[in-house]
């Protein structure tokens, strides 16, 4: 019986013993890494725009290629065209919109675009009749080239129509695009509308 009860538990041993060494031995290499396919994702097409940004040299609007995402509607790729201006030149241009301006909403109505800023485009504006001329004309024409079809750019604060930007260029009506305040000349045909020296107030001084 004590013979019996011995063998048992010697095969029980070896039992035990081969099963582990069969699961060792077959089981998969440990240190074996599995690559995991790398995804790579698709840039998102863009399409060209033209900004206007003043020059160093005689404070006049030169001319700048850019691009922005292909957007999904109009008011989207006025809004991408208004913060590539904010985001400021990449050729040494000035800056021609505060780097605080954001932009509320846009609407556009034919050949009509309603911009509708926060008061950062004032409150950080360093004012003056050609910075202030150089905000507009910057917009109107930045539009117009970039979207032909948008003529005349109506500038809101906080929704409100306000009579100058900061006390000299009125923005109480609707601007048309003047290429004459272009330093290049790009497109000398100037739109009907307010000319230049109508935008300024006669009455507040430089």
């Amino acid at each position: 019986m004590k013979k019996l009860l011995i063998g048992l538990v010697v095969v029980l041993l070896l039992g035990l013993g081969g099963g582990y060494f069969f699961g060792w031995y077959f089981q998969p290499e440990q240190d074996q890494v599995t690559e995991l396919p790398v995804v790579t994702a698709e840039p998102l097409p863009e399409q060209d725009i033209q900004l206007f940004f003043a020059s160093q040299d005689d404070g006049l609007l030169v001319q700048e290629a850019a691009q922005i995402p292909v957007c999904s509607n109009d008011a989207d790729c006025v809004r991408s065209l208004v913060e590539a201006l904010v985001a400021g030149s990449r050729q040494n241009g000035l800056a021609v919109l505060p780097a605080q301006t954001r932009l509320l909403g846009a609407e556009i109505e034919n050949d009509l675009v309603r911009l509708n800023f926060s008061a950062e485009l004032v409150n950080f504006h360093p004012g003056g009749s050609l910075a202030e001329l150089q905000t507009i004309y910057s917009l109107a024409n930045s539009l117009s080239v970039s979207f032909p079809y948008i003529r005349q750019v109506q500038i809101l604060v906080n929704a409100e129509v306000r009579q100058t930007l900061k006390g000299h260029a009125r923005i109480d009506q609707p601007v048309y695009a003047d290429y004459s305040f272009n330093s290049q000349q790009q497109v000398p045909k100037k739109p009907p509308g307010l000319s230049i020296d109508g935008l300024i107030e006669e009455a507040v001084e430089n």
